[in-house]
């Protein structure tokens, strides 16, 4: 039946959604119609089980999807639609002559490691207003999923291998979209960490690793932004779909957590609708067929209780009200756009990491005209693909940044490249499988590198004052990186040689520019060129927001929140990962044997992600966690710790001794004594970023550390559990630069918690 008949047929007297109370609006709903509310609309074009993303059936095209509208009891559609880099719906429509265009962000990955919750804010206000002004009711975002390996496909969306800032840069982006008074739905809960077989795969991890790692981010996100939504990963957990799991969705986030929202699947995830509603994942998305006489049918034979069904609808609609099309906002379809472009720009700057630099950055005065090589620095990378990417009305290329700073480049170069791009990607692009229906949301192969000759490098040479080299990386959803993404090709490592080689040779200067959405590998090659600058993925304003560092425009003053290690094989996960496959998000063939790392993967690392395994083993690597470099130099001094009765107060004062204005991430570390548990080295407790400081100024930074916030979780005795002793608070500038030591006795506490299934 249409909304319209719906409307013509409903009898007097039903009691309306926002007029009467949600109680009555429930009593007066049919099984049928509770089963279709909390199951989405379905997507346009969408048939058979692959999932076409950014399709819906009506409102807002592009948008990701709608709720189910009951007209009747006066409950509407609202959209929910695809983020995190911003709001991802279709810039053009079918006879409209308009334009709608969004801003493209910076990479989740590059916020996170400007280490500033403050600006995530202002980032995430910005977001938010686009999605109020086009017409959207809640963005499917922000993504927190933990880097437990550097080649999972989604890591540009995820901010950290550490919960902890995970956690807080979450929580800051959700608050920042959230007080435009539209909704936010953190993603993907929980143990999403490969791209492979996501659907299926059987994520086999300890009840420590899960708490500790796993869900810490998710837990800091919900108690201090009260996200309006979460969403529910594809995979299982331990042997059960996340999306049916009570232990995830009820226990542990509303029971553990005070949860008060409503939980969505992610787009086709799960299976068993009637499970679904039961763990208390109280909306299917999109719809698919099958799932509402699933529903309807565990209620008449009592597999699934009416009243647990009851308990979703009133979420779903508590959600309805909440939203700005429940509330008739009147949206305009022209948010600030020029505004945000200048928003994305200053955030990029902020959380690019300056790796190298031998006195070159920022570029002297007298260098003005540069030679650009690498195919990136003319085809730069917004951000990744997938649902993750936005449709902007333009990318800054670093070759426009330059020139828009006031920079003359080489102009043979320049053509060289350009048709070199040029037939690359057309080659590359008939390569591509038309009849796959998720081949449009995939890259087009990119250029392989141009490495230049002897002759074309000697003029490049003589007719510039330096040379800028841009590695660049592209991955997204649905299939993760091979290992040959994380190493140079030949070309690339070719390139670097010749070029270092050439101007070193006339005594001028090499900057690499990295542009990339996750870690690649820097060790072989890191000591040839004068600087390196990773740039990640900065948004539309990329070139700009590069332009600005290499100028001095602004001090770079980001700081890495994963580890870069000396070989991809270092890493922990390393065994435990689908390695060079090419089984996609969709896995093998049903009836296929069981095969490691695609149907299953053994998180055999448990709590030893990242920093905590590097320095466990004590293991050299090329970048530590925590790690970056300034235009400034900054002086640490005065530290003080002091315990009270349920939390420790650790303050700092932070100088800047250098002739450049900057700011300072202060991260603090923590050490616990011997007890019960194996403990890792040191762990993230705390962190905080100067305001910028004027050469001479001072700020004094004071961290705030919950004591029960120092404890593991003991799966024995299922209870977190901190034992009583002396810990160490360490003050760093990266996970191995520790500035000062405080000590601290501190009383043991025990905090039992709620038993799980998972926990077996």
């Amino acid at each position: 039946m249409t909304a319209a008949a719906m409307v013509s047929c409903a009898p007097e007297g039903d009691p309306q959604l926002g007029k009467a109370s949600i109680d009555k609006v429930i009593a007066a709903m049919t099984l049928e119609e509770k089963a279709h509310l909390v199951i989405g609309t379905g997507m346009e074009g969408f048939s058979g089980e692959a999932p076409v993303i950014g399709e819906t059936r009506n409102l807002v095209p592009g948008a990701a999807g709608t709720t189910y509208p009951i007209p009747r009891l006066g409950i509407p559609s609202i959209v929910l639609a695809d983020g995190p880099a911003g709001l991802r719906i279709n810039p053009t429509r079918e006879g409209d002559d308009q334009t709608y265009y969004c801003t493209h962000f910076p990479i989740g990955t590059l916020l996170a490691c400007s280490w500033n919750t403050e600006l995530v804010g202002q980032v995430g206000v910005a977001i938010g207003e686009e999605v109020l002004e086009y017409g959207a009711d809640v963005l499917l975002a922000p993504a927190l999923n933990i880097h437990r390996n550097p080649l999972c496909g989604r890591n540009f969306e995820y901010y950290s291998e550490d919960p902890l800032i995970s956690g807080k840069i979450a929580a800051a982006y959700v608050n920042g979209i959230q007080s435009n008074g539209v909704g936010t739905s953190i993603k993907h809960y929980a143990l999403n960490n490969q791209e492979t077989n996501r659907m299926k795969n059987n994520a086999k991890v300890s009840p420590r690793a899960i708490r500790e790692i796993y869900l810490k981010g998710f837990e800091i996100a919900v108690k201090e932004s009260q996200p309006w939504t979460v969403m529910s990963s594809y995979n299982y957990l331990n042997g059960v779909y996340t999306s049916e799991s009570k232990d995830l969705q009820t226990t542990v986030l509303r029971d553990e957590w005070g949860f008060k929202g409503m939980v969505m699947t992610d787009w086709f995830g799960g299976a068993d609708a009637a499970a679904q509603m039961w763990a208390g994942n109280d909306m299917l998305q999109p719809g698919r067929a099958g799932q509402f006489e699933g529903i309807v049918e565990g209620v008449k034979s009592g597999r699934l209780s009416e009243a647990d069904l009851d308990r979703n609808v009133r979420r779903v609609l508590e959600l309805i009200v909440k939203s700005p099309r429940f509330k008739g906002y009147k949206y305009s379809n022209k948010p600030d756009l020029k505004a945000h472009a200048a928003v994305t720009r200053q955030s990029a700057v902020e959380g690019m990491v300056l790796l190298e630099n031998n006195g070159v950055l920022p570029l002297s005065e007298d260098i003005k005209k540069v030679a650009l090589f690498g195919t990136t620095s003319y085809d730069f990378i917004a951000g990744g693909t997938g649902s993750g990417n936005v449709n902007r009305a333009y990318t800054v290329s670093l070759l426009e940044g330059l020139s828009n700073a006031g920079y003359a480049t080489d102009p043979e170069l320049e053509t060289i490249y350009g048709k070199y791009i040029e037939e690359e990607t057309e080659r590359n692009r008939k390569a591509i499988d038309s009849n796959d229906p998720i081949a449009k949301f995939m890259p087009v192969g990119r250029a392989g590198e141009f490495v230049p000759d002897a002759k074309l490098l000697a003029k490049t040479v003589a007719a510039n004052d330096a040379a800028i080299i841009t590695i660049g990386r592209n991955s997204g959803e649905f299939l993760d990186r091979k290992v040959s993404d994380f190493t140079l090709t030949a070309q690339e490592q070719g390139m670097i040689s010749a070029v270092c080689d050439a101007f070193h040779n006339a005594g001028k200067k090499v900057v690499v520019i990295l542009n990339i959405g996750g870690v690649i590998e820097t060790a072989s090659w890191k000591r040839l060129p004068d600087a390196i600058l990773c740039a990640w993925q900065a948004g539309q304003e990329g070139g700009n927001s590069v332009a600005d560092v290499l100028k001095g425009v602004a001090s770079p003053s980001g700081k890495l929140t994963m580890t870069f290690p000396v070989a991809y094989a270092d890493h922990a996960s390393s065994k435990n990962f689908p390695i060079d496959l090419s089984f996609g998000m969709f896995g093998k063939e049903e009836g296929a044997a069981p095969e490691k790392n695609v149907d299953y993967t053994e998180y055999e690392e448990g709590i030893y992600v990242g920093y905590r395994w590097f320095d466990a083993q004590n293991m050299e690597v090329s970048y530590p966690f925590g790690y970056g470099l300034s235009y400034t130099s900054f002086e640490w001094g005065n530290p003080t710790v002091k315990s009270k009765r349920n939390e420790t107060i650790v303050t700092v004062d932070v100088k800047n001794t250098g002739d450049r204005a900057g700011k300072e991430v202060v991260e603090l570390y923590v050490s616990a004594p011997a007890g019960s548990l194996d403990k890792p080295v040191k762990e993230l407790k705390a962190f905080a970023k100067t305001r910028e400081l004027k050469p001479g100024e001072s700020q004094t930074i004071t961290l705030k550390v919950n004591n029960s916030d120092l404890a593991s979780f003991d799966q024995a005795g299922n209870a977190w559990v901190a034992d009583a002793g002396e810990y160490s608070f360490l003050l760093g500038a990266s996970s191995r630069d520790i500035r000062a030591t405080l000590k601290s006795e501190l009383k043991g506490s025990v905090e039992k918690v709620n038993p799980l299934l998972f926990n077996k």
